[in-house]
């Protein structure tokens, strides 16, 4: 299975703090929003990574995550000359997935799995997978339209009187067919490619398959100012009160075995004196922590 985000796209919705800086950069409480989809791929055991961008804005992506190596995975960037569709993504990726399953996830969303999402990827078996989640209001997405059995049978895109609550969030997998499927695909009105349009085909083929969220799970779409400040509301009140990370790559490497104690600690002595820091150190056992490092041995005590 390889994964891929996509982290291109202007951010015209969160203008003007999007004006010089990719909004998958922006703070989200105490991490960048891009480690937030990256944590989602790795918890789900995805080991191969590629991250879609701007030309501009590719080094950005790369000072910060570098090739993947702290967190036990590997990364490749790809190039995105203009945002045209969601669906460009596997045209782009084509040689990158290269015949495999694939499991794309929006950079601008954020999972808190509670472990749903990684059985679906480790259980997929063919075709096209997708998530439903219940939102109060709909008509900002694509909509799941059922029949009286609760059978989806058609996608809605941003329907003005949708037909149900139920939306299909940023996380899609499919099988090695969505190169082909995609070069069906035409433009809409407002002239991109459709993520919608390609999960229709899938549902016409009878092949498309879909994993209600439990309210144990929550998706946020950052995209809007008012839905990254609550994003980082949420995030902040969690890690507080539990005393654990949400969207924590490397902690999410360690427990997949990506990365050994070892290496996240040869890691940390990277990093500047900071409570990101703290933390991860605090998932080092003392046999682990070294010597030459006592600022990181006795970070609990300062």
């Amino acid at each position: 299975m390889k994964g891929i985000i996509l982290a291109g796209g202007h951010g015209t919705r969160l203008y003007p703090i999007t004006d010089v800086v990719n909004k998958q950069l922006l703070p989200v409480h105490d991490k960048p929003l891009i480690y937030y989809p990256l944590t989602t791929l790795i918890s789900s055991g995805i080991k191969d990574i590629a991250i879609i961008s701007s030309p501009a804005e590719i080094i950005l992506f790369k000072n910060l995550l570098g090739d993947g190596t702290n967190f036990g995975v590997k990364i490749k960037y790809l190039v995105q000359l203009a945002p045209n569709g969601i669906p460009e993504a596997f045209s782009i990726a084509a040689d990158f997935i290269n015949g495999d399953d694939v499991t794309l996830i929006l950079g601008d969303n954020i999972f808190v799995d509670s472990g749903e999402i990684s059985q679906l990827v480790r259980g997929f078996k063919s075709g096209a997978s997708v998530l439903g989640y219940q939102v109060a209001e709909p008509q900002h997405f694509g909509v799941i339209v059922f029949d009286h059995h609760r059978k989806p049978i058609a996608i809605e895109e941003k329907p003005k009187k949708p037909r149900s609550n139920v939306i299909i969030p940023g996380f899609y997998i499919y099988d090695n067919s969505v190169v082909a499927m995609c070069e069906k695909l035409k433009p809409s009105p407002r002239g991109e490619l459709e993520i919608t349009d390609l999960n229709n085909l899938f549902l016409k083929k009878q092949s498309l398959s879909l994993k209600n969220l439990s309210r144990g799970s929550v998706w946020i779409d950052a995209g809007t100012p008012s839905a990254l400040s609550r994003a980082s509301r949420y995030i902040a009140a969690i890690e507080e009160t539990h005393g654990l990370k949400i969207g924590c790559p490397e902690e999410a490497a360690l427990v997949r075995g990506f990365i050994s104690k070892r290496a996240l600690c040869t890691y940390l002595e990277t990093m500047p004196d900071c409570e990101y820091r703290h933390y991860l150190n605090s998932l080092i056992v003392p046999e682990f922590q070294w010597a030459s490092a006592p600022n990181i041995i006795n970070l609990e005590a300062s």
